[in-house]
């Protein structure tokens, strides 16, 4: 249920708003279902102006039918493969990262995760020339390492550059800062506001457990919470942005624990390697 509010769509002014409430019209549903003209006389309010912000309310929250054959068009255009530049990894993933979903890959301490998210992120970059953000949880991401990696794949100067400004970097030490930056990203790509310029298609978080951990201690009840919270965001920053999400954690007794809260979310199977 949308409520009616400030700044929902174009002409529904704070004004608006208030004369509506006064008549029990305080949401979406609400409006477009009543009628307009008592409506404008009982609230002393332009018909025009109300049949304009219905029209515009339609058109942002009605259901349009489609067919089978379009949302298969729809589904070509919009998925991608990505592929991690491991080629065991690869064949392992049936060639790649798929946009649109979560890829969690679990591992020992010192097995190795922080080489592959970093790895993946340089072959993004340098191979695909897309925009990565990696979110670095433990402080194991350096500026000479990527750029080692980086000058592995090429030569040239300008192409290096080019390839580290693709790669953003945020350092991410516990749950809530997390959030706030899986927000901050929603609007930059609504808003194509990306800092690079190329299609961002890959976010890679290194690793997850590190803020999720913490808070599974004495108030288990609020951790649990709040890692529902982080993996439904991801999953839907996946879905809603075409974007692959590739967190790394550690193989504990909780390690399933994630995994476990993204089907549960989704409804679906996550791929957890």
């Amino acid at each position: 249920m949308v409520i009616l509010r400030e700044g929902l769509c174009p002409g529904l002014s704070a004004d608006i708003i208030i004369a509506l409430k006064k008549n029990n019209v305080k949401t979406v549903v609400d409006l477009v279902a009543s009628d307009l003209e008592d409506l404008a006389r009982k609230c002393s309010l332009s018909y025009k102006t109300l049949v304009a912000v219905r029209r515009v309310l339609l058109a942002q929250y009605s259901a349009f039918p489609s067919n089978g054959a379009d949302l298969y068009e729809e589904l070509k255009s919009s998925k991608a493969i990505i592929p991690t530049g491991i080629q065991r990894l690869d064949t392992l993933l049936d060639s790649g990262l798929y946009t649109g979903e979560l890829t969690e890959i679990v591992g020992a301490a010192g097995s190795g995760k922080t080489q592959v998210c970093q790895c993946l992120a340089v072959n993004v970059a340098c191979s695909i020339k897309q925009s990565v953000l990696y979110m670095d949880t433990t402080g194991g991401l350096t500026a000479s390492r990527l750029l080692q990696l980086v000058q592995s794949r090429t030569d040239q100067e300008d192409e290096q550059v080019e390839a580290l400004k693709r790669i953003e970097v945020v350092h991410v030490y516990e749950a809530y800062k997390m959030l706030d930056v899986l927000q901050d990203l929603r609007q930059s790509i609504s808003q194509q506001l990306l800092r690079s310029g190329d299609p961002l298609r890959l976010v890679i978080i290194d690793s997850i457990c590190s803020v999720i951990y913490p808070l599974l201690g004495g108030h288990q009840i609020e951790g649990m919470a709040i890692m529902m919270h982080l993996a439904r965001e991801l999953q839907t920053l996946a879905h809603e942005f075409n974007l692959s999400v590739f967190p790394s954690n550690l193989q504990t007794e909780l390690d399933i624990g994630f995994c476990e809260t993204l089907e549960a979310n989704s409804g679906e199977t996550a791929t957890c390697s």
